[in-house]
Parts: C-alpha cells; sequence; structure tokens
C-alpha cells in the first residue's frame, strides 16, 4: 500500500488545473490528480508505465 507521504508532484504540474501526483510502489506505479485526490489513482505495472513515458517522450501522446 501508498502511503501520501510518498506521493510526489509532477515537476510539469502548473498553477492552473494540469497537476498529478506520482507514487511508486515496489511492484506498480499509481498516479492521481493533485486537485481531487479522493476520486482515486490509476496504476501502473511498471513495464506498462515505462513504454508509456518513452511514448510520451516520443511525442506520441501529445
Amino acid at each position: 500500500m501508498i502511503t501520501d507521504q510518498r506521493w510526489r508532484k509532477s515537476s510539469y504540474s502548473n498553477s492552473q488545473s494540469a497537476c498529478v501526483e506520482l507514487a511508486v510502489g515496489q511492484d506498480s506505479a499509481m498516479v492521481r490528480d493533485t486537485k481531487d485526490r479522493e476520486r482515486g489513482h490509476l496504476t501502473f505495472q511498471h513495464s506498462a508505465f515505462r513504454a508509456f513515458l518513452s511514448e510520451i517522450r516520443a511525442g506520441q501522446h501529445g
């Protein structure tokens, strides 16, 4: 289980509405909306999250 102390805000978050937080556990990575934490989070297996980040860096999700 991930506790609130392990969540960190993205360095790309801004002061408008594009704010996300990331928590990395032993088996997965989780992402949530900073301004709506009670709504829950998305959970990714490490391999899927790494692939997603690679695609973003390559400009595939712009």
